[in-house]
């Protein structure tokens, strides 16, 4: 009998994402399911052809040497496919445990999550951070075992060592964690005195954060194998630092490039002017030359005066926007001389309203 193609058989494209060959196989294990067709043979065959599809196009070998030669390539490899219906269960206890919340054994420890504060420049630069955390660690004495020394732990009976037992519970067989190990898949008859048989003990432990140029609010670094250790002398998790960047009192940030405003005053918006304007970059200036006439909402750019790029070369813009400042407090002599140009401009200052709508018109 001809195979059928496994992407025909769960109905995905040669593309297909891990997350959609995992929802389909969801799909049709569910509808074909032996529990649910008692003595179909038919529905026995499509949930067993469903199966041997997933497994092979979820593992990236497989799937490469299936894409390239097919069936016939898989034979030559070695692989044979599920023997059984606990074949299948043993093997994908994991997308059976999503369906009615069981599990097995998990194959690491924690993660943990850090949530760190920089300043302003200290995320467009980057910067080095000693945090103190708590976390469970391996205990010494036992070496993450949870076992006293001379007295290793022994396969548990009941799971044979896997840590879940797959049941019958109406229509359905679920996979559970193991009543005896409680998931562990081995059982301590001698604990140690250091940490009960739990293999873990709670410490305190300095981590070292390097957080690169360019990060942004939000921003999250992984820390590998810096979580808490795993159960049985399983490895440990990961550590997530999440960045909150502080706002800074001049500038603020899209994307890379850094954004402030500058105040300017009457005169200089007339008659222009070389001001200073303050850089992101420590201590450090540019003089920026604002031409005669600007208005509030202009801007200027300085190149290359934003945020370094995260992941490549480059820096982002300075943008400088400008606003004209109307001073609230005049002093006789300033008053005369505004007086004196709005003359000279032909809108004397005392002009009725009727007359400013009258020099809109056309």
């Amino acid at each position: 009998m001809t195979k059928r193609d496994y992407y025909e058989i769960l109905g995905l494209s040669r593309n297909a994402s891990e997350s959609e060959l995992k929802k389909s196989y969801r799909q049709l294990a569910l509808k074909y399911h032996p529990d649910k067709n008692d003595g179909d043979p038919e529905a026995e065959e499509k949930f067993k052809e469903a199966a041997e599809a997933y497994e092979v196009l979820k593992d990236p070998n497989k799937r490469q040497t299936y894409d390239q030669f097919g069936h016939e390539g898989l034979k030559k490899s070695g692989f044979s496919g599920h023997q059984g219906f606990e074949d299948i269960f043993s093997s994908f206890g994991d997308i059976f445990g999503d369906f009615f919340g069981g599990g097995g054994r998990s194959s690491t420890g924690a993660d943990l999550r850090l949530d760190l504060s920089v300043s302003f420049v200290e995320a467009a630069f980057g910067t080095h951070k000693e945090m103190d955390i708590s976390k469970h660690d391996a205990c010494k004495p036992c070496q993450g075992s949870g076992a006293k020394s001379g007295y290793p732990p022994k396969p548990c009976s009941t799971c044979r060592g896997t840590g879940h037992v797959v049941r019958s519970q109406g229509f359905f067989s679920v996979n559970s964690p193991c009543p005896s190990c409680h998931g562990a898949g081995q059982i301590i008859t001698h604990p140690c005195g250091e940490c009960r048989g739990d293999g873990r003990v709670l410490k305190k432990k300095k981590v070292s954060i390097n957080i690169p140029a360019g990060v942004d609010d939000g921003s999250r670094l992984r820390l590998r194998g810096e979580g808490e250790s795993g159960p049985g002398g399983m490895p440990p998790g990961d550590l997530y630092v999440f960045i909150h960047m502080e706002a800074h009192e001049y500038f603020h940030r899209e994307g890379y490039d850094i954004h402030c405003r500058l105040p300017l005053t009457f005169s200089q918006a007339a008659l222009g002017a070389d001001i200073e304007v303050p850089l992101l970059d420590e201590d450090k200036t540019q003089v920026i030359a604002v031409k005669a006439g600007v208005q509030s909402g202009d801007n200027l750019k300085i190149g290359g005066g934003g945020i370094p790029q995260l992941r490549g070369h480059g820096r982002g813009d300075l943008i400088v926007h400008l606003s004209v400042v109307t001073p609230k407090h005049l002093n006789k002599q300033q008053k005369a001389l505004l007086k004196e140009l709005a003359e000279l401009d032909g809108t004397p200052v005392k002009d009725t309203l009727k007359g400013f709508f009258q020099k809109l018109m056309p």
